[in-house]
């Protein structure tokens, strides 16, 4: 064999792995590289909801809602204690209440979004039983702890007059906003993110905790409760009944509001 043209072919071989080798972890170093900053992008980027900023309101002076503690349909406990340091949504809906349905779809992708941050909870004003809750739940996939409704929790969340009805926690546990009727998907995902600190275009304005409460079932509210009439004497069915004829007649009902 001969010697020079021998240690050149070996010399190129070994240039030759050494290159490969460079090539490959420079290309590993930049597909890490990427991955790692496209999370930290998702993380920091304001959501990809489309148009411009929004103004979001929150209550002055929020006061911490009262302790509270409660069971879900699946028998776990649900605990003010154990949600401290995450953005809350307290929801009130029913599953015969048509905006209350529509508005599941755009919480549960919140809550698969935000898991790390925000907890949903869902409460049950449905006069059915239990277990017609529970299948209903997993027919529409909720991903979220959903809790029949008691008298201690609607004395922690007070004046639910119509549903939907949702109260926004921030990780302290206070309550800094109250919506009734439909929530808008753009505008709670804002919410959620300012209350988790994470960007947001949006501007922050603080509000008398009375302003923006008149119900209008154009909204898509669902009034719960009659002025001057009590429901409580009558037979659940009849109940229900009753409710969604009143919702199906064109009203604003200022005077429902006016009893919050």
């Amino acid at each position: 064999m001969n010697t020079p043209r021998a240690l050149t072919l070996v010399a190129v071989v070994v240039v030759g792995a050494l290159l490969v080798t460079w090539a490959a972890s420079r290309y590993s170093r930049r597909v890490d590289g990427s991955s790692q900053n496209a999370g930290v992008e998702a993380e920091a980027g304001a959501p990809s909801i489309g148009g411009g900023p929004v103004t979001l309101r929150f209550f002055r002076n929020p006061a911490a809602a009262p302790r509270f503690a409660a069971r879900d349909l699946e028998g776990r406990e649900v605990s003010s204690a154990s949600l401290h340091g995450k953005v809350v949504i307290v929801n009130f809906w029913a599953t015969w209440c048509a905006p209350c349905r529509a508005e599941i779809p755009d919480l549960i992708a919140l809550q698969s979004k935000y898991r790390d941050r925000l907890q949903i909870i869902g409460i049950s004003q449905d006069e059915a039983p239990p277990e017609v809750v529970k299948r209903f739940a997993a027919e529409h996939r909720i991903n979220y702890p959903v809790v029949m409704t008691t008298p201690e929790l609607e004395k922690t969340f007070p004046g639910v007059s119509a549903l939907p009805t949702s109260f926004i926690l921030d990780r302290e546990s206070r309550v800094v906003q109250k919506h009734v009727g439909m929530l808008t998907a753009r505008t709670t995902e804002y919410e959620t993110r300012a209350l988790a600190g994470l960007p947001v275009n949006a501007s922050i304005e603080e509000v008398d905790p009375s302003q923006g409460l008149k119900l209008d079932l154009s909204n898509g509210a669902q009034a719960i409760t009659i002025p001057g009439i009590d429901l409580a004497s009558l037979p659940a069915a009849r109940r229900t009944e009753a409710l969604q004829k009143l919702n199906s007649q064109p009203c604003t009902c200022e005077q429902i509001a006016g009893s919050q």
